[in-house]
């Protein structure tokens, strides 16, 4: 009887390790419900751009040519250099080709620095209100304004895509869609942003191909030495002899100008301070002081001297797959934000921001009967009212214009604005 009196016991709760579970059906990868063009590998651990392929191109051109210089040209080196030295050139070849590889795969597969979205677009102070322009349509952030840094102006701007103020020395990258900090350049060859976590590998990779460009070079011509003294034969006859060395010579030539120009050109932008994109934007002179310049010391120091910082997403943490990602990234599984940057937004906040955007909306639709209302008083005709009215129409609906077209507005007006 007492048995039959027990009530039954409480159903386990819901966990998000089950796969079936209507919890774990909840959410989501960061990586799986990411908004911009990246492309993912190993379940988020490796992050790439759109243009993934052409890494592929980039890693045949490293390895085919050392291939066929240790096949046809090393090989035949190995026992003309006494102690076995000619071992030696097999292997320094050999590990610095994976050294190469390796800083290839660091600087294309990690996160640049990618800057985390905003769910909303950051609100507008009573100073940056603008008394000239209507009320409903003065409620979108300024295009630009004035930082001072190191007692020197510059601007930063105001990303549509990623509703926020880039910080300091980032900009958006039209190709993988994402702001990047320290933005340098999109690098096709790579398939990545080069930015502030990973342009340091991306210097040492440039190099380190140019040092392995002129390894090769350098003992193709050593084995056409090596012909000439062995048989006594003129320069044309030795390079005859070896069709594999003239087509690397050729070959590394090419790419030694490549590779080793932009050795050169990030050699001086890191000794001034300055990224690819400043130095093609702003090209600091006499008339446009660099506010980054520390000297060359300190400069080198502050790329290869300092920590990594890390980086702002998780792209295996799990989020709430019915909220847009921008927000996912301040509201995640445990209450912590995948994104310092931001702060973390909760329910209250979410509310207060829809009462504020009905709100606007109300005003607006207000502010459009005033003036239809003025239009009939002041004997003007049915269709001056009408006119009027489509304007106010196309004003309130400036929010539903694509990221893409606001973007291409502001650049085309480019009318800077003052702190």
């Amino acid at each position: 009887m007492n048995a039959m009196m027990q009530p039954p016991p409480p159903p386990p709760p819901p966990t998000s390790s089950g796969t079936g579970s209507p919890a774990a059906s909840s959410f989501v990868r960061t990586y799986r419900a990411w908004q911009g063009n990246n492309v993912f590998f190993l379940r988020g651990r490796l992050i790439f751009g759109p243009d993934v392929k052409s890494i592929f191109i980039s890693l045949f051109l490293v390895i085919a040519p050392v291939a066929f210089f240790c096949a046809f040209v090393a090989r035949k080196l190995i026992h003309d250099f006494p102690h076995h030295a000619g071992w030696s050139i097999i292997v320094v070849v050999i590990v610095h080709t994976f050294f190469v590889l390796i800083t290839l795969v660091l600087t294309s597969g990690r996160d640049p620095g990618i800057v985390p979205r905003s769910a909303y677009p950051p609100p507008e102070s009573d100073d940056d209100a603008d008394e000239t322009v209507p009320r409903a349509a003065s409620t979108r952030p300024r295009r630009s304004k004035i930082v001072l840094v190191n007692g020197v102006p510059v601007k930063v701007k105001y990303c549509d895509t990623c509703q926020l103020y880039r910080p300091l020395r980032c900009s958006h990258c039209s190709v993988c869609d994402n702001c990047v900090e320290r933005f340098d350049h999109h690098c096709p060859w790579l398939g990545q942003c080069i930015g502030l976590r990973n342009y340091r590998f991306f210097y040492i990779f440039v190099l380190s191909a140019t040092l392995l460009c002129l390894y090769v070079h350098v003992f193709c011509w050593v084995y056409i030495k090596k012909i000439m003294d062995s048989e006594e034969k003129t320069i044309w006859k030795a390079m005859i002899r070896t069709p594999a060395s003239i087509a690397l010579i050729i070959y590394t030539f090419i790419w030694v100008w490549f590779v080793g120009g932009l050795t050169v050109f990030h050699t001086y932008l890191i000794s001034t301070n300055q990224s690819t994109y400043e130095n093609f934007k702003y090209r600091y002179d006499r008339q446009l002081v660099n506010p980054y310049d520390r000297g060359i010391v300190e400069n080198f120091k502050q790329v290869f001297c300092t920590s990594i910082p890390p980086s702002k997403h998780n792209f295996r943490a799990k989020v709430p797959k019915d909220l847009p990602l921008s927000e996912s990234h301040q509201r995640v599984v445990g209450g912590q934000s995948l994104s310092p940057m931001l702060k973390k937004t909760t329910e209250n906040e979410v509310e207060e921001r829809n009462v504020e955007h009905r709100r606007d909306g109300e005003l607006r639709n207000v502010s459009q009967n005033e003036s239809m209302s003025i239009h009939r008083e002041s004997g003007e005709g049915q269709e001056a009212s009408f006119f009027r009215q489509s304007l106010w129409e196309r004003t309130s609906r400036k929010w539903e214009i694509t990221p893409e077209v606001v973007t291409a507005n502001s650049c085309s007006s480019g009318n800077p604005t003052q702190a």
